[in-house]
């Protein structure tokens, strides 16, 4: 799949290492509550696809994600995720939000298949580097930076953690986001 359903808005968020790293072990290296936190704020109220393997990384406590349509990526036809869609394809995962404002929130091989059709990346940049075994897709060409919080440097976390959000733009929406915020 090379496009998404006209009307839909695709969105993809992560928090990552300085190396690129997103995961171990299904799990997150790190903890940053205020993160966590920012994930909610922007993922409310939105529809939130992501794969199997993230959908089991979920404490039991937010799954299904409150406030949000979970939809998960899996070929296993007989697979169960109480409160959530099952699909089989991102390209049916699209078609079920199409005309939509959706997220894609992981893992890995996910954020991989998307990044070509997505109109924002907003990611969470971390100072430091963990042991990890997933790493983010790379934001390649064709993606703009358009904003950083706190511009040049870091916010310090409540635990000590250092970290900073960025936000990019496909490039043919770009120039469009400039015009209109000035961001």
């Amino acid at each position: 799949m090379n496009e998404r359903p006209p009307g839909t808005w695709l969105g993809m968020i992560w928090a990552q290492d300085a190396a690129g790293g997103i995961g171990m072990g299904g799990d997150l290296p790190w903890h940053l509550p205020e993160d966590l936190a920012f994930f909610r704020e922007q993922t409310r109220g939105h529809a939130v696809v992501m794969g199997r393997k993230q959908w089991e990384s979920l404490p039991d406590r937010v799954r299904p994600l409150p406030g949000r349509r979970n939809i998960v990526l899996t070929r296993d036809t007989g697979y169960e995720a109480p409160g959530a869609e099952i699909v089989p394809t991102l390209a049916e995962a699209l078609e079920r939000v199409a005309g939509e404002r959706a997220w894609i929130i992981g893992g890995g091989q996910v954020y991989a298949q998307a990044i070509d059709l997505a109109d924002e990346l907003v990611v969470t940049m971390i100072d430091d580097v963990y042991q990890v075994d997933v790493r983010a897709p790379e934001i390649g060409e064709g993606w703009t930076l358009v904003a950083r919080e706190p511009g040049t440097g870091w916010t310090t976390a409540a635990n000590g953690m250092r970290y900073a959000v960025e936000r990019y733009a496909v490039e043919r929406y770009a120039a469009e986001r400039h015009e209109r915020t000035g961001a």
